[in-house]
């Protein structure tokens, strides 16, 4: 029974239950007046639109199966977890890891939320690995959510190789579903609007990350899933949720410094007139991508504008670059970042879509229009955090090319010489 712990449209049992299966599922009322309007109890939210033959609809959540005024949703049992295996990871954690680990271990067995506060490529990922340990050894079910597809598919062949025999699903928009019921999913937030107090720990990855923290359907959605304990991680969280942790509220543990110890690249900011982008690139761009290039490096290129990704790469190309560029509707995207990966490419343009979860060795960074409004301080930190991942290169060098200094481009430098000040405990 692939269906556990669900909650469905009618369509979505038609399509995917048998009559045996939703007869054992509890049916709710698909919405319910909360203070003279229509709330969906799937997403939360508030928003109905009217049907051409009368009703109405929530327009928040429609791109997960229509929920109408007066139908129903069916909310199946989760029965007992799959068996999960041990984890057969054979790395070391750091001091600091180390303990960041047992606390958020001590917040779950006391059945508190908890906080991973980390700079990018704190090894976030490797400190998790004793928390799922904790949680599939107790025949509990986990979820690992993150709101971006890229780090979806980061995340699940490194959970899989330290949990190997352990059954992994995946589901993101795009692939078949349900998934099969496994000890350890891993998935999109989206995903999440199809269960109901399912999983005994959950996993928020890039908490602060669009569309998560613009989306309240996502967290209740998250919410709802959630049967135990939330674990969020994020190297810039909300002020929310900093300040839950700081009041007790919420366990924490927090990470100045990354797996090899090295400070964080501190962006270094070019001003420069870019009257002519996306159709001509400063002389400083170049100057600074041949310095890439003579070090032996790739680059990432980021841009605020969609439209800029394909000239850019052009002009990239024609000067004797291997470049190419993506973006989020970009139906090639998954293949050109696996490619870049792969050391196809020498420089990928990209939007915003690639600030988080992409580790990629000695890569530069260049932030084109870095006072463009559309990067906030936290994208810039994201952004900045892709250079000097690993232990080989951690000097990768971070461009800002601006032509003005912006706030969020003060602010995202402060941030990083303020963890780059944090006592160093591992």
């Amino acid at each position: 029974m692939t269906i556990l712990g669900m909650q469905l449209t009618a369509h979505e049992c038609a399509t995917v239950a048998d009559k045996a299966s939703v007869a054992q599922a509890t049916a709710v009322a698909a919405a319910r007046l909360v203070r003279g309007r229509w709330q969906c109890q799937r997403c939360g939210q508030r928003a109905f639109a009217p049907l051409p033959a009368g009703g109405g609809y929530c327009t928040a959540c429609v791109g997960m199966s229509r929920v109408e005024l007066g139908a129903k949703l069916w909310r199946f049992p989760s029965g007992p977890a799959p068996l999960g295996g041990p984890l057969t990871w054979h790395g070391t954690l750091t001091a600091a890891q180390a303990a960041g680990a047992q606390a958020a271990i001590e917040s779950f067995a006391a059945g508190r939320d908890h906080l991973f506060w980390a700079v990018t490529g704190a090894g976030k990922t490797e400190m998790l690995f004793p928390l799922i340990a904790a949680s599939l050894a107790q025949q509990q079910r986990v979820a690992v959510v993150s709101p971006r597809i890229d780090v979806v598919l980061e995340l699940a062949p490194r959970l899989q190789a330290a949990f190997i025999g352990t059954p992994v699903a995946v589901a993101y928009g795009g692939v078949p579903w349900p998934v099969r019921d496994a000890p350890l999913t891993v998935a999109t937030t989206h995903q999440m609007l199809r269960y109901f107090q399912h999983f005994d720990l959950m996993i928020i990855d890039e908490v602060d990350a669009f569309p998560f923290s613009q989306t309240p359907m996502l967290a209740h959605a998250c919410q709802q899933a959630v049967r135990g304990v939330t674990v969020y991680l994020s190297a810039t969280p909300p002020r929310a949720l900093q300040r839950a942790a700081a009041r007790g509220a919420i366990g924490v543990s927090t990470l100045a410094r990354r797996f090899h110890g090295a400070p964080l690249p501190v962006p270094v900011v070019w001003r420069a007139k870019l009257p002519h982008l996306p159709h001509a690139l400063p002389p400083i761009v170049w100057r600074l991508l041949a310095r890439v290039q003579a070090s032996g490096r790739r680059c990432l290129l980021f841009v605020p504008d969609t439209r800029w990704v394909a000239p850019l790469a052009a002009q990239l190309q024609a000067n004797g670059w291997t470049a190419t560029g993506v973006h989020a509707s970009d139906p090639a995207r998954l293949a050109k970042v696996a490619a870049f990966r792969q050391g196809q490419y020498d420089c990928l343009v990209t939007t915003t879509i690639l600030e988080r979860g992409v580790t990629i060795p000695r890569c530069a960074v260049l932030v084109l229009a870095a006072d463009n409004a559309q990067f906030n301080w936290a994208a810039l930190v994201q952004m900045a955090g892709r250079a000097g991942r690993a232990a080989a290169s951690p000097d990768d060098p971070v461009w800002f090319i601006a032509q003005h200094w912006s706030w969020a481009m003060v602010v995202a430098r402060h941030e990083i010489r303020v963890m780059n000040a944090q006592p160093v405990t591992a």
